[in-house]
């Protein structure tokens, strides 16, 4: 009995720690980790319905849910995301669950015709999973702030970051990320991103990992998006690679 419950102990900490990789990432801009400044049109909408997933050594963790954004004025954007968690332990079992809901509101408040840059604010709160397992079951808060350039033909830049602040002091942290952009075909777009994490106090460490994403527009109110990625620093430990893929509905 003792080795039985050794072994559902880890593998419940296993579960966490995948998890605790994918809450806050899962916040990024679809399809890269780091968001552009740029929100959605005054009076137009934009729901993804995506999936996710990022492998370590304690197995594979991910999402799949909708993302909400809504173009409530000019220059705010209000986000709300509604994900279903999973995590698929080496030794303990797939767990599903709810994961944290997310609400936002991205305000963009320079501009590249008169400043030179997009810039924007977009605080993020994660409500708590209820869940020791899918999901983190505190409330969290992320502050980040993003700028953009674009610059010759069809290309762009754009990244930023923050830090996330969290009802256990110890398990805050900080991301910062960058993405170039190009406009390979009227309707392709690719991109190269580089990111990086801090470690929490989840146990793991900090990582760093590149990524190539793209869009690719079959309708003006249908897009398919996908992203990979592999870490480049504690990679066994944070993100062996990592996918996700979104159909986007705009309108």
């Amino acid at each position: 009995m003792p080795g039985r419950c050794a072994v559902l102990v880890g593998s419940v900490s296993a579960a966490i720690v995948l998890l605790a990789l994918l809450v806050r990432p899962a916040a990024a801009g679809p399809p890269f980790v780091a968001d552009d400044p740029e929100p959605t049109d005054t009076g137009h909408f934009e729901i993804y319905t995506f999936a996710n997933g990022t492998n370590t050594r304690a197995g594979t963790a991910g999402e799949a849910g909708i993302d909400f954004n809504y173009g409530a004025a000019p220059d705010l954007q209000l986000t709300a995301t509604l994900p279903a968690g999973y995590a698929d332990a080496m030794q303990g079992g797939t767990h599903v669950g709810l994961g944290n809901v997310e609400l936002a509101a991205k305000y963009r408040f320079l501009h590249q015709d008169t400043f030179g840059l997009d810039v924007s604010v977009f605080p993020r709160v994660f409500l708590p999973s209820g869940s020791e397992i899918v999901g983190d079951n505190h409330a969290s808060l992320l502050l980040p702030i993003w700028v953009q350039k674009d610059f010759g033909k069809g290309w762009s830049a754009f990244g930023g970051g923050g830090c996330t602040f969290n009802e256990i002091r110890a398990a805050n942290f900080c991301q910062a990320g960058a993405v170039v952009a190009y406009q390979l075909l009227p309707k392709l777009q690719i991109g190269a991103e580089l990111f990086h994490q801090t470690a929490d106090s989840q146990g793991t460490p900090a990582s760093t990992s590149l990524g190539v994403g793209w869009r690719y527009d079959l309708t003006d109110n249908y897009h398919l998006l996908g992203y990979v990625r592999r870490g480049i620093e504690n990679a066994d430990e944070t993100d062996r690679y990592s996918w996700y893929a979104s159909v986007l509905f705009t309108f």
